[in-house]
């Protein structure tokens, strides 16, 4: 198993490949929401979300034996007497393709998305997606604004980009960020007035992943289900009939086969947790005809774990993954997911896991 980052509600740790808890963690206290490990440099990026003191990044360039403090994604200050808004929080960050060094995404709470040409020294806003008149009619999904929780990059050619919003529906750019154009035609909503259950800016894609050999293939679990892409997020379709559940929030794509992803089923809406109380991770490896539920090692009955957006991860080899729940639980498989072993059990509530690369 490769290093594993685990960003969590008191801090940053990092498990080694044999599974043991690296000394000491990083940010100790203090919410970490997003991390990045950029598979181009091994440079370590961390986000806070430290409520009253604001959004801090860090940067480790010696595998996080040491920190220093970056600029944080922030607005223009604007010339209106209400101000500019607040970056609340970074949800997600992502490095840019190999032939762009320095370049790396941030997606945040409220949505927009930022990009640093200099390793997060400095951030400049998107305009180019910030400034869609759509913009107007983006909602809250879970919190009282949109966010940006996903962007993919194609790592064919970098400037084709996918961002998804809750909720603000799914949006790619081929020019870098330069313009932007709604996707996601087949998506579904169902707590939208009727005649906007099916239009692509009404949607809550909970988290998209693209396989890293074809990504043209992209998963999609939405607030109604799970849908599949195979035209890179233009289209999709609706996979019905998943047992125990189409709800959740996680989904990871086999970085190899575009046939095969993972997802973390729940009791949908207001209850959040595992069906019936077991705990289980759903597979497909033939396109979403078919899933099993994984459940061997995992809590067969009385759990109340629920996997965040970015709480699940696959390896680059697609036979090791990563689990981290709300209630401080933090699982890894080998065999694609056949069985699965509790690695901590004692952690504060997990907002995302990531793999570090070779």
């Amino acid at each position: 198993m490769p290093d594993l980052l685990v960003a969590t509600r008191k801090g940053l740790l990092r498990f080694a490949h044999d599974g043991k808890l690296v000394e000491p963690p990083a940010f100790l206290g203090d919410p970490v929401s997003a991390v990045l490990a950029d598979p181009r440099d091994g440079t370590l990026y961390a986000a806070l979300r430290l409520g009253h003191f604001g959004v801090k990044l860090h940067r480790s360039t010696d595998g996080g034996a040491s920190w220093e403090e970056v600029a944080a994604p922030a607005f223009p200050a604007a010339p209106d007497p209400e101000g500019a808004p607040a970056v609340d929080m970074v949800w997600c960050l992502e490095a840019g393709g190999s032939q762009e060094p320095g370049r790396i995404w941030a997606g945040t709470l409220p949505a927009a998305l930022f990009v640093s040409d200099d390793r997060g020294a400095s951030w400049r806003l998107v305009d180019a997606l910030w400034d869609r008149p759509e913009r107007k009619d983006w909602m809250g999904g879970g919190y009282d604004h949109p966010g940006l929780h996903t962007i993919l990059v194609d790592p064919r050619d970098p400037r084709k980009l996918t961002v998804a919003i809750s909720t603000g529906g799914i949006w790619r750019s081929t020019d870098g960020g330069g313009t932007w154009a709604l996707c996601g035609r087949g998506l579904r909503q169902d707590h939208v007035p009727p005649e906007r259950t099916f239009d692509p800016g009404f949607q809550d894609p909970h988290r998209l992943a693209a396989c890293a050999a074809a990504p043209e293939t992209v998963w999609c679990q939405h607030h109604n289900g799970i849908f599949r892409s195979t035209d890179a997020a233009e289209t999709f379709v609706e996979i019905r009939d998943v047992l125990p559940s189409a709800f959740g929030f996680a989904v990871a794509a086999h970085p190899g086969d575009p046939d095969t992803a993972w997802f973390v089923p729940a009791i949908r809406d207001e209850r959040r947790v595992p069906v019936e109380g077991r705990l289980v991770v759903t597979r497909t490896r033939d396109g979403g005809r078919s899933f099993e539920a994984l459940g061997r090692g995992l809590p067969e009955r009385d759990a109340f774990d629920l996997v965040y957006r970015h709480g699940l991860d696959v390896d680059a080899t697609g036979e090791h993954l990563a689990m981290g729940s709300t209630t401080g639980h933090l699982w890894i498989a080998d065999g694609g997911g056949e069985s699965w072993r509790l690695l901590a059990g004692h952690l504060a509530p997990i907002a995302a896991v990531r793999f570090l690369p070779d």
